[in-house]
Order: structure tokens, then sequence, then C-alpha cells
């Protein structure tokens, strides 16, 4: 995948090299020179100087080219502007942004944006949002712990139940869409070639969801 996180202060440079460390490719911008130094010097991202929420700037960052962004800098101001520049018009399919004040985050979550707190939030959680981002989340419930994410059946579980990509307490299918309807599937339901499936689904748990789905790096997911 290809991120972009603004900000390289202590936690947004942990965020890029932890990134970068698992194989994405990883593009760092902020406005101070000196702060890049903070990923070391065994960084294999890139780095763009200048304000995170200039046009050219994320031009030259390829935001148009990326699928997922995390807006880390110490200003929530900064932070929501970059993040729905992200989403409004550039389109990036996962947007995250940290957040200092929690009372705003009922309106980042309304914009579409996944919010970490500044009293909650880790590198681990925020990798595993980023890397999550390629199923298309469609609803974030409570501090985005789980999410609601839609993706057509692969061709690896066609002809399999319901059963098998349930995980009690992490992962469960919640409707299907078949042929111009909605169905509230048991157990036992047979995913078709086509299904369209809406999955509620622990964000810490998208490795797993991914490996069920058949979608992991060795297989179609990227």
């Amino acid at each position: 995948m290809k991120i972009i996180v603004v900000g390289c202060g202590r936690n947004g440079s942990g965020l890029a090299r932890a990134l970068s460390k698992i194989g994405h490719d990883v593009t760092v911008i902020d406005l101070n020179a000196a702060a890049f130094a903070l990923l070391g010097k065994d960084f294999r991202g890139k780095t763009v100087l200048g304000v995170g929420f200039d046009r050219d700037v994320l031009q030259k960052a390829e935001i148009d080219r990326t699928d997922a962004v995390a807006a880390f800098t110490t200003s929530d101001e900064s932070n929501a502007v970059i993040a729905r520049m992200a989403r409004e018009i550039y389109h990036v399919p996962k947007v995250v942004a940290r957040l200092y004040d929690r009372r705003k985050a009922e309106i980042y979550k309304r914009l579409g944006i996944q919010t970490l707190s500044s009293t909650t939030w880790g590198i681990k959680r925020a990798v595993d949002i980023l890397s999550y981002s390629p199923l298309d989340a469609v609803f974030t419930f409570g501090n985005g712990d789980v999410e609601m994410v839609k993706i057509e059946v692969p061709s690896l579980i066609a002809g399999h139940r319901v059963k098998d990509l349930t995980v009690p307490g992490d992962i469960h299918v919640v409707a299907i869409e078949r042929s111009n309807q909605t169905i509230l599937p048991t157990a036992g339901t047979v995913f078709r070639r086509g299904d369209m499936l809406y999955i509620a689904a622990a964000v810490a748990a998208g490795g797993q969801l991914k490996r069920l789905l058949g979608l992991s790096g060795e297989g179609i997911y990227r």
C-alpha cells in the first residue's frame, strides 16, 4: 500500500517507521526538515518538506495515487483540514487523524474520518487501521475499534458457509446482497459468486479477516 503520514513528530515518525518496516510505501510530510531525522537512517520511504494541507505539497507526495493518509500533526485543526482534503478532494480510501480534543470525535466520524485520541492511540493500532483499508469500510462503531466493511465475495470462499468466516467476538457476516436482494444470513448460508458481503469486524482482527478471505499478501490482496 502507498501511505502518506503528515507530521513527523515522535508519534508520526514511529508510525511511518512501523509501516515502512512491514513493506508499505510510505511518504512523510513535515514543515520542519530537522524532524525527518526521527525517521532514522534505515527508513526506506520518502520525505516531502512543506505544509501538509498545501495542494502542491500533497501532489508532490502523490496523494492522487495513495491508499491511505494519516494526519498526525500537533494541531487538531490542521489534522481536520488534511483529513477532509484527503477524503473529499482526493478520495483517499482510508483516512486517519490524530485527535487531541476527544469532544470533536463525532464531527470527524460524520465526515467518514477514523480518529485516534491522544490518550488511547498506539502505533500498532494505527498500523492495523491503515493496513485494513483496502476493504471498503462503510461504517465505524464507537471509538473505531470495530468497522463494518463491504467486499464482493472472493473466489476462494465461494461455496463456503458463513460459519467458515465467523470468529466469535471478532468477525461476523451481518448481511449479504444477492441478486438485488439483501439477506440476513445464518451460519449455514452458502456464499455465491457475485455476493456482496457486509462484515462487522474488530480492526485488530483485520489480518485474520484478510487471511480467511484469501486476501493476504500471498493471495490477491495487496
